[in-house]
């Protein structure tokens, strides 16, 4: 009897440990102006989830610190969470920001130490932010990415993700963030063709001002494109948090953006 609840138990964690859940969200100028109350909601909508990608959190100061205040509140549900602040991006024509990411400690682990991208951080305005993590014995590395607006023409600067699985040959890279730019468009070719697959299509992910004849969505900008080769896709999604407020505006406080999100398991 001990022996057969021992290889249960050992199912379970192996399971658990198998499956993952990351969650993607520009959080519209996360930083001091967040106030107690909305940092609480947003820990409320990511609890559930292991690895938290957070885009547009402020360059000054009051953004790293709003960070560590979203960790602390998730941290009172439960479960042991740790955090990691990008440096500001070292864009000079359009405005530096900061990433960053939230993990669950008995889901993941840091490995290694987060990094700023280098290589094109000339032509990519705010160069992404790459943290590896230890999933059971496997690794995943997450690249955290906001593009510069869709006036700006975003597709010129994320022509150059197709060169970074060829700089990081040996890592399993997933691709996550606001691009500013549809799944669809062209310049994601390169990337698809290499065998990676958006988790969402034809799926609008940012808030309109207004919402008209009960359509609140505007935008098919954020997304998570991962190797289908190097992981078992399990389910994606938005969580329309917009839904809990009795107006656009007040969510828009929140942000202007769905948070998105992926169930995988590694192969």
């Amino acid at each position: 009897m001990k022996i057969t609840l021992s290889i249960v138990l050992s199912f379970f964690t192996l399971f658990s440990f198998s499956q993952t859940k990351i969650l993607s969200w520009n959080l519209e100028n996360y930083g001091k102006s967040k106030s107690e109350s909305e940092i609480n909601f947003i820990a409320s909508i990511i609890v559930n989830y292991e690895i938290i990608a957070i885009q547009e959190v402020v360059a000054g100061y009051g953004g790293a610190q709003a960070v560590a205040k979203l960790t602390a509140a998730l941290n009172e549900k439960g479960a042991k969470w740790d955090y990691t602040v990008s440096d500001p991006t070292s864009s000079s024509s359009y405005k530096a920001e900061r990433y960053a990411f939230i993990w669950k400690t008995n889901k993941a682990k840091l490995k290694g130490k987060p990094w700023l991208e280098k290589k094109y951080n000339i032509e990519i305005d705010r160069e992404p932010y790459f943290a590896t993590f230890e999933i059971g014995k496997k690794t995943i590395t997450i690249s955290n990415f906001h593009a510069i607006t869709k006036n700006r023409n975003p597709e010129t600067e994320i022509k150059y993700f197709k060169f970074l699985p060829l700089s990081y040959p040996t890592l399993n890279l997933i691709f996550a963030g606001d691009f500013n730019c549809p799944q669809s468009h062209t310049v994601f070719y390169p990337l698809k063709k290499m065998g990676y697959v958006p988790i969402l299509q034809k799926q609008k992910t940012t808030l309109k001002q207004k919402c008209k004849n009960n359509v609140c969505l505007a935008s098919e900008f954020d997304n998570i494109f991962y190797k289908n080769a190097s992981l078992k896709y399990i389910n994606s999604g938005v969580i329309s948090f917009y839904t809990k407020f009795n107006s656009i505006s007040e969510a828009r406080k929140i942000s202007d953006h769905l948070p998105i999100w992926m169930e995988f398991s590694l192969n």
